[in-house]
């Protein structure tokens, strides 16, 4: 991928305007072909320059939103199926949070082709070797996390923020850097002529990026829709190298969280996408040509698919932790039942991790982690150059099952 150069605004005047939302335009640049350069026949023949047509996106940050009675009533009944499946956990947060942030983790990364089970990606938050996508999941979840944090402060610095946790370590790509070189999507890895999409110029990243903030940072437009916009936006701009799709997913739980569709959880919306690939890239495709219709009804649709599977997972875990009670004789004032929380939302585990979760010293973890194993809620492994690590294959098996309800299809 090279810098690009030479352009040449031309509109691209094919596609049609259904929802007063402007179509994409397009740009005329040289590419110059580096590969023609390589190798001994290099000497006999001239350079290969070639022209692309690279996307110029509208500015939005001021433009306004018109939605039909269809789309807006089903806006209306997603965005009311997030808040209630928010408040429903209620005083039960603490188990689920971090259970839900990193499903739908897992969820995003998987629509990138990145999978791995629960197991695997515990052990590799530990530190443990394993999969490597299993630590791209755990890089992806630190960007979630990161994005709900920052929710207060949709800036162009948060998403750099989200980009630089998700990228952190990667050796091949800048990570919390905008792209100065030219992407594409297309099987033509060596050039972007030709190719399917070619994103906006680097030079215009920037820009583009701010004012997809400004946009996020209104609060005079539908919420639910103003989430699906921003984020067919942002995937539109790909501001970065790699990791656009999981950090432009991270944006979308940052803006749910700003925009208090939930306050509590994180709702898994990138494993309601899940159920309809095809429908998602058709989606961000239709917003493209300038209608927004369908990939508002694609997120819409999405959260009610992610609010049905998560409150499956979550009856799930509930029904684990009432066997866990009948399997684990202690007083009630007992820290085992303190040591069952933990164990509840870190499935995978070490003396430490319990220890820090309880809030105690790592020897007096080990009453408790013994306690568990002879029930039966912990098995143990010995982990190379990791000591011994204990899981809890119940809430493993119910957060596999919750993946393969989402499944990738399309």
């Amino acid at each position: 991928m090279n810098s690009e150069n030479h352009r040449m605004f031309v509109r691209d005047r094919s596609a049609v305007d259904t929802q007063a939302w402007p179509a994409l335009d397009h740009e005329q640049v040289e590419w110059t072909n580096r590969y023609a350069e390589d190798g001994p026949r290099a000497a006999r023949r001239s350079t290969l320059t070639e022209r692309y047509a690279a996307a110029v996106p509208p500015m939005i940050a001021h433009l306004p939103l018109t939605l039909g009675d269809e789309v807006a009533g089903l806006v209306d009944e997603a965005s009311s199926a997030l808040v209630r499946f928010d408040s429903e956990l209620g005083g039960e947060i603490a188990p689920f949070s971090s259970l839900l942030l990193r499903s739908e983790a897992a969820a995003s990364s998987q629509i990138e082709h990145l999978t791995a089970s629960a197991r695997q990606v515990f052990t590799a938050e530990l530190g443990a070797p394993g999969k490597r996508n299993a630590g791209e999941i755990v890089s992806n979840t630190r960007a979630m996390r990161t994005a709900i944090e920052l929710s207060d402060q949709l800036t162009p610095d948060t998403v750099l923020a989200m980009h630089r946790v998700l990228m952190e370590g990667d050796a091949h790509h800048e990570a919390g850097a905008f792209r100065s070189e030219a992407v594409w999507i297309g099987q033509n890895g060596r050039s972007p002529v030709g190719a399917d999409f070619v994103a906006p110029t680097s030079a215009r990243v920037p820009d583009l990026v701010a004012d997809v903030m400004a946009f996020a940072r209104r609060l005079d437009l539908p919420r639910l829709a103003q989430v699906a916009i921003v984020h067919a936006q942002f995937e539109t701009i790909h501001p970065f190298t790699d990791g656009n799709g999981r950090t432009g997913r991270a944006l979308l739980q940052a803006m749910l969280r700003s925009n208090e569709l939930t306050r509590n959880v994180t709702v898994p919306v990138s494993a309601g996408l899940l159920t309809d690939t095809d429908g998602y890239i058709a989606g961000l495709t239709a917003y493209r040509a300038g209608d927004v219709r369908p990939v508002i009804r694609q997120v819409a649709e999405a959260a009610f698919v992610a609010a049905a599977n998560a409150r499956q997972l979550v009856a799930d875990i509930q029904e684990i932790r009432r066997g866990w009670r009948e399997r684990v004789s202690a007083r009630r004032d007992s820290g085992v039942w303190h040591a069952l929380d933990v164990v509840a939302r870190q499935p995978v585990l070490n003396a430490a991790v319990l220890a820090a979760g309880m809030g105690v010293e790592p020897r007096n973890a080990y009453p408790h982690i013994q306690r568990l194993v002879e029930a039966g809620v912990l098995v143990s492994k010995n982990e190379y150059r990791h000591g011994i690590l204990y899981r809890n294959d119940e809430v493993l098996t119910a957060l596999d099952a919750f993946a393969a309800r989402a499944g990738r299809r399309g």
